[in-house]
């Protein structure tokens, strides 16, 4: 599989109401048929007693079942103004619509590791074998909880199911589909450790119209969400790896309504939407972008280089442009490609203004 090398500063049911009709219902035991009547109206009274009995305690259930289901706002709001870490501008935090019940942020940081079980060379996820990065991830995962005792750490794996290709491929979209048995592959390593699945998709000269879908039977399941890479969305016709691509809003917005769409119609916790940037031509009329209850945005500052380059990027396009919550990526090699440049640690990170509650190794 062709992977362009990437040079210069970048990152990178409805519930089915199952009715048992029991009208006519016969049960014949020891040679008798006994004809039972299912609506209510019992033969005996100690039935009916029963059936009530039956009904408090299925409403007092359903009522728990609501209860544990409403959103803490006023946690969310706490947690939410902490992100902020000080800033004073005003932009931080962003007003948006709660999400709805179930939802992973802010309650939650994401710690993700990303790549491709086909390629060493596009992240830690496909760079070791699989106990060592799961060892790998959950130490991580420990030192970003030591750093913020305060914020339940989540791990994630980040697979990129669909990358970018130098050559045009089947199609001629310069972007090849991950088979669905290591997205499944994905799926059972995750679940080892408890650990949501992200999708990342690298559209080449496709769109995100035509490959979203492609993925909808793995972004129905409740732990599967999702990433985008603008990177390599090449509106402009060149090949991906030769020029930065771009998307806009519009693109987005197909995505959170897409997303939307299939929480609501499969009653869903809320997806959370990764969308990488590290240029301002990226993403393009941000303000645009649309927030809703079923769908959480994460815009993450996807740049390497040495740690001022870094910060200044997370400051000038993740910051400056805020459009609901941030993530920032670390990288195991390309952080240390040039001179005294190094991974910037948890705490480090935390220091920035907002604090990202989505962290990616690559």
């Amino acid at each position: 599989m062709q992977n362009p090398e990437k040079t210069g500063y970048r990152p990178g049911v409805v519930k089915k109401r199952v009715l048992y009709s029991v009208f006519s219902l016969a049960i014949v035991a020891t040679g008798v048929l006994y004809a039972v009547n299912s609506i209510g109206g019992r033969n005996h009274d100690g039935n009916r007693n029963a059936v009530a009995a039956d009904s408090k305690k299925a409403n007092e259930d359903s009522l728990a079942k609501k209860a544990s289901s409403v959103l803490d706002t006023l946690l969310y709001n706490q947690k939410l103004s902490r992100l902020t870490n000080g800033d004073s501008s005003g932009k931080w935090p962003v007003k948006a619509v709660y999400p709805n019940a179930g939802a992973i942020l802010p309650f939650k940081r994401i710690v993700a590791y990303y790549g491709n079980l086909y390629s060493k060379n596009m992240g830690i996820l496909g760079q070791y074998p699989e106990p060592e990065m799961m060892q790998r991830l959950m130490a991580d995962v420990k030192k970003w909880q030591a750093a913020d005792s305060a914020t339940v750490v989540q791990p994630a794996l980040h697979y990129i199911a669909v990358t970018a290709q130098g050559a045009p491929g089947k199609g001629g979209k310069f972007r090849l589909r991950m088979p669905f048995k290591q997205i499944d592959t994905i799926l059972k390593m995750a679940a080892k450790i408890d650990a949501i699945v992200f999708l990342d998709v690298q559209v080449g000269k496709s769109t995100v119209q035509e490959e979203i879908p492609m993925l909808e039977k793995y972004l129905k399941m409740p732990q599967v969400h999702l990433g985008i890479d603008p990177e390599f969305s090449m509106k402009t016709g060149k090949k991906p790896g030769t020029v930065i691509g771009t998307m806009d809003a519009a693109d987005i917005n197909f995505v959170t309504q897409y997303l939307g769409n299939l929480v609501k119609t499969n009653q869903l916790p809320p997806k959370i939407l990764v969308v990488h940037r590290f240029t301002q031509a990226m993403v393009t009329n941000y303000r645009n972008i649309e927030k809703s209850p079923e769908v959480q945005i994460v815009m993450d500052m996807d740049g390497w280089g040495v740690q001022s380059k870094k910060l200044t990027s997370y400051k000038d396009y993740i910051y400056k442009e805020p459009v609901q919550f941030t993530g920032f990526k670390l990288f195991y090699k390309n952080d240390f490609r040039e001179a005294n440049s190094r991974m910037l640690t948890p705490e480090e990170v935390l220091r920035l203004k907002p604090q990202p509650v989505y962290i990616q190794y690559q």
